[in-house]
């Protein structure tokens, strides 16, 4: 509480075109067996909490209480979205983010089980691409992120880029599948 918020602009910016997903084969094994229910919007608060929980490597979490309200209010608002991946009923993985014109920007994932925010993440592009998005903002380079297809952008083409894609319609605000 108190702290300012930045805005994290690293260079380059790890970008998904999402026509350019790529699915492994192990993973497009995993999609066959349909181990996972998916929705969108079902559990925001409870993705953006999960989200919000430390990870093994680090010992806080950039996501304050503050950070989540602000979401919160954009989800209200219909710009700040969930992707669930549900297993027995129970929220197992999952993504949120802040779509604005043709840009999904990513903002975190969480998992409880193995796949759970792959398959998420896989839904969640497949719909975009249905839906005319151009770019999925992925922020920063993981191995994960690297092995789906996404790849680095030059910053100044990153602002470019985003600088005529979000002033496009966005499709839809409602995000039901």
């Amino acid at each position: 509480p108190g702290e300012p918020i930045l805005w994290w602009s690293p260079d380059p910016r790890l970008v998904l075109l999402p026509a350019h997903l790529v699915v492994s084969k192990s993973l497009r094994k995993t999609l066959r067996k349909r181990l996972f229910d998916l929705s969108f919007d079902r559990a925001f608060n409870e993705v953006i909490d999960a989200c919000s929980s430390p990870r093994s490597y680090a010992s806080e979490t950039w996501i304050s209480q503050e950070m989540q309200q602000a979401y919160q209010t954009l989800h209200g608002m219909g710009i700040a979205h969930s992707v669930e991946a549900w297993q027995d009923g129970k929220l197992v993985g999952g993504l949120y983010g802040v779509a604005i014109g043709r840009v999904f920007f990513g903002e975190s994932m969480f998992h409880r089980v193995t796949d759970a925010s792959k398959v998420a993440f896989i839904h969640a592009v497949e719909q975009l691409v249905d839906w005319g998005y151009e770019l999925i903002d992925c922020q920063v380079s993981t191995e994960h992120l690297l092995s789906l297809g996404a790849e680095e952008m030059p910053r100044t083409h990153f602002i470019q880029r985003i600088g005529s894609l979000c002033g496009q319609s966005p499709k839809p605000t409602a995000w039901t599948l």
